[in-house]
């Protein structure tokens, strides 16, 4: 009587005691089987899924064991310490909580920190647009050149490879009064680049500028060979000059790779210290300080280590504001291919 209702071997009584929906009551064995096929199929392809994600972070701890360590550590460790004062009048009695008494001494009575301060925007506002536009002109005419096209590109790039301690130890002999390579070739021998406080700032922004523009002429040179050429084709067919193909094909391709050079560029004018330490330590009289050396000179001349780390995470928080406005304004006008 139930032998077309029921599964083989399961009586109607059994299955009236379980709260069992009348739908699947209702069903045959083999249909129960094909409503559970899904089911199943699915916790498979969720385990397999689970396996993988395990697989990738396992892949990924060595990095973010270092990137904790490295990084959000010692971030979390100077928030922690700027808070503090902590300087040659506590050693005896240890650290002192001081809540945030060392950020209001900062942009209130410390003039060396606004001068460096100032000094550093000068280097950003300079560097980034000269060493992104030269970076653009290397970049086009190594990806143009037909003969010699490596030794163009190694001699663009080559200041990059050098220390930037060597690099600024030539700078230096080049800058040298007297008997330095520029008042030799001008037969000047009263220029006195890095002793003047209105030109040795710009003397360490002509040496940052050769220093780093081969580098990010590398990135560009990467995003210039990924711009179809098909595109160069159909604007010459069209009748557009040079110019034309630049601004209206070359430059909104190469968007992306700009966004990201803009930061790095950005990130890196605020990371001088080697060549201050070599070149002019800060001088004269604060001309040349810039933040970083300020915050080694606050750590290891002065032992101020709470002012120190108050003027990291005042320098940490401006890049992330700088960077993420620059990042969520230009993206939006940024092709990605």
């Amino acid at each position: 009587m139930f032998q077309g209702v029921f599964p083989p071997l399961v009586s109607p009584l059994a299955l009236a005691e379980v709260e069992t929906p009348v739908s699947v009551i209702m069903c045959s064995g083999d249909e129960i089987m094909q409503l559970a096929a899904p089911k199943a199929a699915l916790a498979h392809e969720r385990k397999k899924k689970w396996k993988t994600s395990q697989l990738a972070y396992l892949m990924l701890l060595p990095s973010f064991v270092f990137l904790a360590l490295f990084t959000f550590y010692p971030i979390g460790y100077s928030i922690y310490m700027s808070l503090f004062k902590n300087n040659n009048a506590t050693l005896a009695t240890g650290p002192k909580f001081i809540g945030f008494d060392n950020y209001v001494t900062l942009f209130t009575k410390d003039k060396i920190f606004a001068e460096a301060f100032k000094n550093n925007m000068i280097v950003v506002l300079v560097t980034v647009p000269v060493i992104l536009g030269l970076a653009i002109l290397m970049a086009i005419f190594a990806n143009k050149v037909k003969v010699g096209k490596g030794l163009v590109r190694v001699s663009f790039f080559y200041p990059t490879l050098l220390p930037m301690v060597a690099a600024a130890n030539i700078w230096l002999y080049i800058y040298t009064p007297i008997y330095g390579l520029l008042p030799s070739i001008f037969n000047n021998t009263t220029w006195h680049f890095l002793t003047d406080p209105n030109a040795v700032l710009w003397a360490l922004i002509v040496m940052t500028i050769w220093k780093q523009a081969g580098y990010m002429m590398i990135f560009f040179i990467s995003g210039l060979q990924n711009v179809n050429p098909e595109l160069y084709e159909a604007a010459r067919i069209d009748g557009a000059n040079s110019t034309q193909i630049f601004w209206k094909i070359t430059w909104p391709m190469l968007m992306p790779t700009t966004l990201y050079c803009m930061i790095i560029t950005m990130t890196n004018a605020f990371k001088l210290v080697d060549h201050l330490y070599i070149m002019t330590k800060g001088g004269p009289g604060n001309s040349s300080n810039m933040l970083l050396f300020y915050i080694y000179q606050k750590a290891f001349d002065q032992n101020n280590i709470g002012m120190a780390s108050a003027i990291t995470v005042v320098v940490i928080v401006l890049l992330l504001i700088i960077t993420c406005v620059q990042f969520f304004t230009q993206d939006k006008r940024t092709f990605y291919a």
